[in-house]
């Protein structure tokens, strides 16, 4: 495992996110809000086991970024991987510590149910709706993506904001640095939820989107990265932050 310190309150470590978070002491962090692999693109074993430069890319898309590693479970070995890893986030957060876990359709029940069954009180879900998504000639458009929303326990809310239970952001395809990079200012918004100060953990740092919205709501991160190319990508940007 390696440590890369940003600064006093951002930290990232290279390595496999169970058996960091195995190391991490208990009671030790304030929210978690990841973004982990979908391990989905198809209804298929084969689909889904497609590399994911071809599955979430459309097919004219020239730009090229790092592998992404761990994206080809099938969907027992997903299931029981999710509730291995959300299992340790419980023993790591605090009591009412909010947990905001990325999804989308197909991997909806399935999150939803190692969310349960690691610990977590099982919340609701937030719609990402991103209006820039192609249309589907004769279906339903598919324009949104999920976040399972948890907490360890009952929440202990810092503030008397509603938040909303649909968010409109855009995908910035010019500003992406993962494959499957989150928006920053969808980040930014769901850093509300956790108290100024308090740190979040990432486990699947990715692009590093997470820690940089930290850095700029004034709260500190954690993130854990498989991906060394991606652990040093996100270090060089959260390093050039002005």
């Amino acid at each position: 495992m390696d440590c890369l310190n940003i600064d006093e309150n951002t930290m990232i470590l290279q390595g496999e996110a169970l058996s960091i978070l195995q190391k991490m002491p208990a009671d030790s962090v304030d929210a978690v809000i990841t973004d982990p692999p979908y391990s989905t693109g198809g209804m298929t074993l084969a689909s889904k086991q497609i590399s994911p430069a071809q599955k979430y890319q459309n097919s004219g898309t020239k730009k090229i970024y790092p592998a992404m590693l761990g994206d080809t479970r099938d969907q027992r070995s997903y299931i029981f991987w999710a509730t291995l890893w959300l299992s340790e986030c419980w023993r790591v957060t605090r009591a009412g510590s909010p947990l905001l876990v990325f999804t989308d359709w197909r991997q909806l029940p399935s999150l939803t149910d190692a969310v349960q069954a690691a610990g977590f009180l099982w919340r609701g879900v937030v719609v990402w709706h991103k209006p820039s998504a192609r249309p589907m000639v004769g279906e339903f458009r598919r324009d949104s993506e999920f976040i399972v929303y948890g907490s360890k326990g009952k929440p202990h809310s810092h503030t008397r904001k509603c938040f909303p239970g649909v968010i409109k952001c855009p995908v910035n395809t010019a500003a992406k640095v993962h494959i499957t990079g989150k928006p920053l200012p969808l980040l930014q918004e769901l850093m509300e939820i956790v108290k100024p100060g308090g740190t979040v953990l990432d486990p699947f740092l990715g692009g590093g989107t997470t820690a940089h919205a930290a850095m700029l709501t004034g709260r500190k991160c954690i993130g854990v990265e498989l991906s060394p190319d991606y652990a040093k990508l996100s270090a060089e940007r959260l390093l050039n932050i002005d």
